[in-house]
């Protein structure tokens, strides 16, 4: 077997993946000729056909499929390395990938501008996401998240700070509708209630059940457009305390002793491999130091 090179497999990859040399080449920023030889020359030295060639694009052959099967998992133990070994670079530059919830992504910034201020060779990438990107994939080096502690024993979690939640009002509404004083009166309100696939939320869940479906006025899968919906005087909703500070119009609806708030913590978590790395230890400090609200 001729000798192999990693770009060779991550050009084919490419092409698998958009189905033309054309589309790779503008996805890899190269030309077309570029992506040509790469494939050929792995082709050449696996001795196997990968793609099929025909006038609407590449088609994957059974090999080409195991290779489009196998290089997310290889990506990953790259990634993975490459992380590691860079963990051992005390020097705080280059590449620095987190990923966090889209509602808290703004609250991010202000400490993330110190951190730049104080080291200006540090790019910052931030991916705003409700999914959870696997740690151990290396993809990203941080995950800002909320909720309980994370018990996976690869994750190191560090809490930034407690978030509670309450339901709020405008001024406006409750002038024109007051505010429920017991659960019986629940279903007289407009409500901002998040969508489906938050109602795992316990006082999300507990405030849903006394409710009719026509009384969720306004739904959002997004928190921040809760928020806005809430602070517009669409109804009564759910917002952070945070976010209720920041408006002096606001009503908190105390709650019958059949639903309560939960506090959730909001957790800086990392993969134990990044344990050591220096840009990983010292923006924890920046967000302890800039998120938590004085007084």
């Amino acid at each position: 077997m001729q000798d192999l090179y990693w770009d060779d497999y991550r050009v084919a990859y490419q092409v698998a993946q958009s189905g033309s040399l054309s589309k790779a080449a503008r996805q890899l920023k190269c030309n077309h000729a570029t992506v040509l030889r790469h494939v050929n020359r792995l082709e050449q030295a696996l001795n196997i056909k990968l793609f099929i060639r025909h006038q609407r694009g590449y088609k994957l052959t059974d090999a080409g499929s195991i290779l489009v099967n196998e290089m997310p998992s290889i990506y990953a133990e790259f990634n993975r390395l490459e992380n590691l070994l860079g963990s051992v670079e005390q020097d705080i530059n280059g590449n620095l990938r987190i990923t966090t919830l889209v509602e808290f992504s703004s609250l991010l910034n202000p400490a993330l501008l110190e951190f730049r201020k104080a080291y200006p060779n540090l790019r910052i990438q931030l991916i705003s996401t409700d999914e959870i990107i696997p740690l151990a994939s290396g993809a990203v080096h941080v995950s800002v998240r909320a909720g309980q502690e994370p018990q996976d024993p690869d994750l190191i979690a560090r809490k930034i700070m407690t978030i509670n939640m309450a339901y709020y009002a405008t001024d406006e509404y409750v002038q024109q509708f007051g505010l429920p004083q017991k659960i019986e009166e629940y279903n007289q309100h407009n409500w901002v209630m998040p969508s489906v696939e938050k109602h795992h939320i316990p006082h999300v869940k507990q405030v849903l059940r006394h409710l009719d479906n026509e009384r969720v006025v306004y739904q959002s899968n997004q928190f921040l457009d809760i928020e806005s919906a809430v602070k517009t005087g669409i109804g009564i909703g759910l917002i952070s305390e945070i976010g209720a500070a920041a408006c002096s119009n606001l009503h908190k609806l105390q709650l019958d002793d059949d639903v309560t708030y939960e506090a959730n913590g909001l957790w800086y978590v990392y993969h134990r491999d990044l344990k050591h790395n220096a840009k990983v230890k010292t923006l924890y400090q920046y967000l302890l130091k800039h998120l938590i609200p004085e007084g």
